[in-house]
């Protein structure tokens, strides 16, 4: 249902251009997890943003069901690893699903039950009268989820949402992520620059070359069943070979920061 075809991203920058993404393909199927995966400045997020319509592609195409993304639209929603930076700080836990069930359109007289069941989706339910301020990194990374939930979007965007969080926060919204997209069925793409995040949560895993001219050189199906245990032979097997896929790039990019 997400195409992406042969697509070059060219930013100018006023002494020459920089070739951010050069000749990249992806087709991702109704109802994928799947991750882009690589160390910083192989165009991960500017890729999530050409697909949430932020950014306009230089050249090449990126449709959604067969429609071209042109701009935002409500089908395609983006998480940021800062969730107050995206919540409405002025609003509460309830009221910022409601904010969403508005943009739906949705009348007033359903918002009680769909914001029950959005909020209970994340076990939010018993802070809806708390404000952003008030809740914890990963509780405000749930009321993200939630809200975006409430638009019913075909795809969610995420950008390394849980970057910011400590180990055992960030462990159980991997579970509360993976507990919502079994339920629902949306199509997620996960930007994360950690392999075992990527493989605890992944159907597939898109490997992204360094840049300049970025663009997507393995994409590896993860076929294990869920939930995943890191410490297992094949699931550790996988892990050491993506490493040793990113290697190169990694000592590229020492070289590019010593030179």
């Amino acid at each position: 249902m997400l195409q992406v075809s042969n697509v070059k991203k060219v930013f100018e920058t006023g002494r020459e251009p920089y070739v951010a993404l050069d000749g990249l393909s992806l087709a991702v199927a109704t109802g994928e997890f799947i991750c882009l995966l690589g160390p910083s400045g192989c165009g991960k997020s500017t890729l999530l943003n050409i697909l949430a319509g932020f950014e306009p592609v230089t050249t090449g195409a990126v449709l959604v069901d067969d429609v071209p993304v042109t701009g935002a639209g409500r089908d395609r929603v983006m998480f940021f690893q800062d969730a107050g930076a995206a919540l409405l700080p002025w609003l509460t836990v309830d009221e910022n699903i409601r904010f969403a069930l508005r943009v739906r359109k949705i009348v007033k007289s359903e918002w009680p039950e769909l914001t029950e069941k959005y909020l209970r989706m994340v076990n939010l339910d018993r802070h809806r009268s708390k404000f952003p301020s008030e809740l914890s990194g990963g509780m405000r990374q749930r009321l993200q989820i939630a809200r975006a939930l409430a638009v019913e979007p075909k795809v969610m965007l995420m950008d390394e949402p849980f970057a910011a969080l400590d180990a055992l926060t960030r462990r159980h919204m991997h579970d509360v992520l993976l507990g919502i997209w079994r339920r629902t069925g949306k199509t997620i793409v996960f930007v994360t620059h950690d392999i075992a995040e990527a493989i605890l949560l992944a159907d597939r895993i898109a490997v992204m070359s360094v840049g300049p001219h970025s663009t997507i050189s393995n994409l590896i199906n993860v076929d294990s069943p869920r939930p995943r245990d890191l410490t297992s032979p094949r699931i550790a097997d996988a892990f050491k070979s993506i490493e040793a896929m990113l290697a190169p790039d990694l000592l590229r990019l020492d070289a590019m920061e010593a030179g």
